[in-house]
Order: C-alpha cells, then structure tokens, then sequence
C-alpha cells in the first residue's frame, strides 16, 4: 500500500508530490494519519536549498515536522496511546542515552533526530513517531492550532525562559514565532511590550497581538526610542527572534543593564557582540534557546491555550491542499500570508 508524500527527491530547488510506502510500525511506535501540517521557516530552507539545508539534509526525504493527526496503529508494546486518538506530537527524538536525556534535557541531546530533517516528516499522509513522543489533545484545542503547537512550543519556551511577567519585553524579529512570543507575553503578564521588524505588516500585526509599540527595524534611532518607554532603563526582556545580526546587536543596545536577554532566532553565520559593553558590563544574562522542554512546555502550552488565555489562530492565514505547495510557500516568501497549513488528508 502507498501513501502520498512532499519529498526533497533530488538536491536541489522544490519539491515532489510522490507515492512511496505505508511506513511500518515498530514495537513502540505509533502511526498517525496527517491531517494540518504546518509549513515553517525550516521548510522553505529546504524548500529553497539553501547554504544549511544542502549541509544537513538528506535526500530522498519528506519534510515537515508540524501535524495534527489521528493515531491510526500501534506497535505492540504501545500503552499509553489509543487509537483513535486526536495528536499533535514533539518532533525532536532524543536517543535516550546521553546525559541530556537523561537528566531532563532531551530537547538538547546530543545526537537528536528531527522529524522532516533527520528522518521522514509530516507532508505525508502517515507519520511514525515513538509512543513518547506523541501529545494526546485536549479537545479544546481545535485542529488548526494543535498544528501548530510545534512553533507555538517555541515561543512559550523563549518567554518563559526569559521570564517576563511584570517585565518590559523587546521583541525583536515579528515573524510568526515572535507574533507568538508577543501574545504569549501579553498572557503571562508582561508590562511593556515592543516590537521590531523591517516589514510594516509584521508590525501591525504585531500590534494586533499585544504590542505597546513596534518600530521600524530599519530606523537606526529606535534602540534609544525603545529605551525611551522604559524610563530610559531600556527593556529589562530580550527576546530574540530574527537570527539578524543587526537586530541582535541592536537589541542588546535596547536591554537594560541586569536584562535577560532570550535568543531563538538562528543568524545564517557568525555574530559579531560588542561583549564588554552589551554583556559583561551590563551583566546581563544570555539564553539559548532550542526547541521545547519535553515536556514541561507542552503543558504550559495546553494550559494557555485550554483556558483560553492564549489564542493565536488570527495567525493561520491559509489552508491549502497538498497539490498546491509550491503556492503556499510562495505566498510565504512574497510576505503574503503569515501562517499556512496544508491540509494532508480527511
């Protein structure tokens, strides 16, 4: 039997709508039938094939690695999922050997396999994840956001990492994880929300999600323009997420001396700090942030989102068949839509 699938078939630019096997199910695994998948920034890099993705990936492979799905099978030694059972699921699989996993860090293992990177992902009809790595949904949880939790992880990691309730927060970079970063803020309590990007229709989205005030990422004023908000202290929150250089150094100029400064954004080289003056002088504190703690920040998650603290669905702009990827992810590029999903099945 056959499934469809989005496959990087050859090195090189695009992607194909092909029929390759039902996957098997090992004896803790579980099968699940794809219904949303998300498409996200590490899809159009390889969408692209870029510098990295050419590095990293591959090939032949079915990328994607945001789904919410139904269980469809199991392996037998499965117990703690049903079938039938409506899925979201963590995409990182660590090996359970080394220390990270082993202490309660497997989100940074050392030899982490990632679903739609590593091994196959979700632009497929069926999926095979290990049974822990399988999230059970609250039914309050509707199909469009539980495909996106995988993202949403991320942001709820970097905020709460960071610590922002009570706190001024910058956020710089207004893509769809920092929109989410600024809501998550928003509902965990955080005082003044800023927010920086190059493109006006990210800001006023941005403003839409939370934001106090945004500025234009290409005004060389608003490091001082954001300090101004904060009495002049400037933000006593970071949260990094474009991975641009000139936002991370402008955004430690914005940071308060004793900020927290939270980065997720990945540059595509090598950054250049002014180290005494915006770290060590400063004595703020720096964080990497990678992924979601498993699986601390899907219960942060599921509680926000449950009780309806959070709602981040204005974000889901598109919903597209399959067929039409190549459209979905060139409206993403063009900065037309902010969020798709590709419907994968039924």
């Amino acid at each position: 039997m056959t499934m469809r699938a989005l496959r990087k078939v050859t090195a090189g630019p695009g992607l194909e709508l092909v029929d390759v096997p039902i996957p098997d199910v090992g004896p803790r695994e579980v099968r699940i039938r794809v219904h949303l998948a998300g498409i996200c920034g590490t899809d159009k890099h390889i969408f692209d094939w870029d510098a990295w993705a050419s590095s990293r990936v591959p090939v032949p492979l079915t990328i994607g690695h945001e789904f919410v799905g139904t269980v469809e099978a199991l392996g037998s030694a499965v117990s703690r999922v049903s079938l039938g059972a409506r899925v979201a699921g963590e995409g990182h699989i660590g090996c359970g050997r080394c220390e990270p996993c082993r202490t309660g860090n497997g989100h940074i293992c050392e030899s982490v396999d990632i679903i739609g990177v590593d091994r196959d992902g979700t632009f497929a009809e069926y999926l095979i994840l290990p049974e822990d790595n399988v999230w059970p949904l609250d039914p309050a949880i509707p199909d469009e956001v539980a495909a996106i939790l995988d993202p949403l992880g991320n942001a709820m990691h970097t905020v709460m990492a960071a610590g922002v309730s009570g706190c001024s927060v910058l956020v710089t970079g207004a893509g769809v994880i920092g929109l989410m970063a600024i809501a998550i803020a928003r509902a965990a309590g955080a005082g003044t929300i800023i927010a920086t990007d190059v493109d006006e229709r990210r800001l006023e989205r941005a403003r839409a999600m939370g934001a106090d005030a945004t500025f234009l990422a290409t005004d060389p004023e608003w490091p001082a323009k954001a300090r101004a908000l904060t009495a002049g202290e400037g933000a006593q929150v970071l949260l990094e997420m474009s991975g641009a250089q000139s936002a991370i150094r402008a955004g430690f100029k914005a940071l308060r001396n004793g900020g927290v400064a939270a980065l997720l954004g990945l540059p595509s080289g090598p950054v250049e700090l002014d180290l005494p003056n915006d770290i060590i002088f400063k004595g703020a504190t720096v964080l990497g942030i990678n992924g979601r703690l498993m699986y601390e920040t899907w219960y942060q998650v599921e509680s926000f989102l449950a009780t309806r603290r959070l709602d981040i669905s204005s974000l889901i702009t598109d919903i597209v068949p399959l067929e039409e990827h190549e459209e979905a992810f060139r409206r993403l590029a063009a900065g037309d839509a902010v969020k798709v999903l590709l419907r994968v099945s039924d």
